[in-house]
């Protein structure tokens, strides 16, 4: 996983542009303030099909390339769903995931 990627989203944790977990991520879209949502790659299959329903897909949902244990190492909380309620910085991200 992109260590740029890694640092950006402890920077968005720490602005506050983050909501961490399946309910807090589904609440974001709901009330419109997401732009983007990102899984870590150990999410379940189930749990996944759960969040394309609750999100209706009007919000991209990206994998990222990292377990949990990674993902919470940088933003501080163990979770597999986040929501980026920043366009720019959901903007941001999406370069550095298609960065090689």
């Amino acid at each position: 996983m992109n260590n740029q990627l890694l640092s950006l989203l402890g920077l968005m944790r720490r602005a506050g542009k983050l909501s961490l977990g399946f309910d807090a991520a589904a609440d974001s879209v709901a009330s419109g303030e997401s732009c983007l949502i990102l899984t870590t790659a150990d999410i379940s299959p189930k749990t996944l099909k759960e969040l394309n329903y609750k999100i209706h897909e009007t919000v991209c949902v990206l994998p990222l390339d990292c377990s949990q244990e990674t993902l919470g190492k940088a933003i501080g909380k163990n979770v597999k769903i986040i929501s980026v309620n920043d366009r720019g910085f959901a903007q941001k991200a999406k370069l550095l995931m298609e960065a090689p």
